[in-house]
């Protein structure tokens, strides 16, 4: 069984490297994502299933001409599991193949900033609140190096800032196209690691796009101990070296709910245009999707890339937001919100103990 998982893994990462476009391509490799491949084994999908409904990680990875063929394949294969499928993280040629198609719908998730290596530099020299970031942490002895991906696996220091910056986020562990795991499968990956005073205080991976010529920055961890400015010299770090290698892409990634996508409601449903409102309004606690927001257009992207579900099914329902939260939880989204609320109420507590301690 497990040769057998190896096997399918290694085949998923050569359509990867050969047929990767969208910016989360390289994420179906991470652990816990499922393969469909196609009969002619020349495209594949990675995937979870949660309550029946195949959540993808993107679009199908496959040329451009087998594109809407071995969507079609993945879909007909769901169907006869009396099962739906979603593109979760899709980008514009798949939004654009069923945008006028009755039996799909789609939604804007948010967007993605992107910026082309070679102009980093002189965007950098007319930003100086950024520069003033840069020298924040090399005043503090912030240094970033790269790591080859030998080094880098599995690394204890690498786990240890890992494991200190899991432990300040408000939600549960997600995963799926945020898994935080990926220290043990880098393949492909570019690894870039901050120092202090010789201890790790930060890393960056970035993720490759083939079709595109570039990268995703997938991560961007900073431990305990990492100063001001730690996540932007990582971030200037891993962008000074991808032009210097002439590369022509770099994203960070979905912004969820972001401002910044030209859209007003990205197309959605009366009900979860409402539902989205409150969550941005009143779910800061859980997740700061504005905070996300405007970390990533501090560094000034050249401009912004639309983010979409794409569901073979006539309206988004309900139910297809319940599996997207279920692929990012590993279980049941209202369990982890309760979780959350419950840690976050101990977390109040130990202060407040602390506050009378201190009296």
């Amino acid at each position: 069984m497990k040769a057998e998982h190896s096997l399918r893994l290694e085949c998923a990462r050569q359509l990867v490297l050969r047929h990767g476009r969208d910016a989360t391509a390289c994420q179906i490799l991470n652990p816990g994502i499922d393969y469909w491949f196609s009969a002619s084994s020349d495209a594949v999908v990675g995937y979870v299933r949660r309550y029946n409904v195949r959540v993808a990680a993107g679009s199908p990875i496959c040329s451009s001409e087998r594109f809407a063929e071995a969507a079609l394949e993945f879909e007909r294969d769901a169907m006869a599991a009396s099962e739906l499928v979603c593109y979760f993280g899709t980008e514009a040629p798949l939004h654009e193949h069923y945008r006028n198609c009755r039996v799909h719908s789609s939604v804007m998730l948010g967007a993605q900033p992107v910026w082309h290596p070679r102009h980093w530099a002189s965007a950098l020299a007319c930003h100086a609140s950024l520069r003033a970031q840069l020298n924040r942490a090399r005043n503090k002895g912030v240094t970033v190096g790269e790591w080859p991906v030998e080094r880098a696996k599995n690394h204890p220091a690498l786990q240890r800032c890992l494991r200190q910056w899991l432990a300040t986020r408000r939600l549960p562990t997600l995963h799926f196209l945020v898994e935080p795991e990926t220290l043990a499968r880098l393949f492909d990956r570019r690894i870039f690691v901050a120092v202090r005073d010789g201890e790790v205080v930060g890393f960056v991976v970035a993720s490759p796009v083939p079709q595109r010529h570039g990268y995703l920055i997938e991560q961007v961890v900073r431990g305990a101990r990492a100063p001001n400015g730690t996540a932007e010299i990582m971030i200037d770090a891993a962008m000074s070296a991808l032009a210097l290698d002439d590369f022509d892409y770099v994203t960070l990634g979905l912004a969820p709910l972001s401002r910044w996508c030209g859209v007003t409601d990205g197309g959605h449903p009366f009900w979860l245009r409402t539902l989205l409102n409150g969550v941005r309004s009143h779910g800061r606690r859980f997740y700061d999707f504005d905070g996300l927001d405007a970390f990533k257009a501090k560094f000034r992207p050249e401009h912004w890339e639309p983010v979409y579900a794409v569901c073979n099914e006539p309206s988004f329902s309900p139910k297809m937001l319940y599996a997207i939260a279920g692929a990012f939880t590993e279980g049941s989204p209202v369990a982890a919100v309760i979780r959350s609320c419950y840690a976050g109420a101990a977390r109040l507590l130990r202060l407040a103990r602390r506050d009378v301690d201190l009296a």
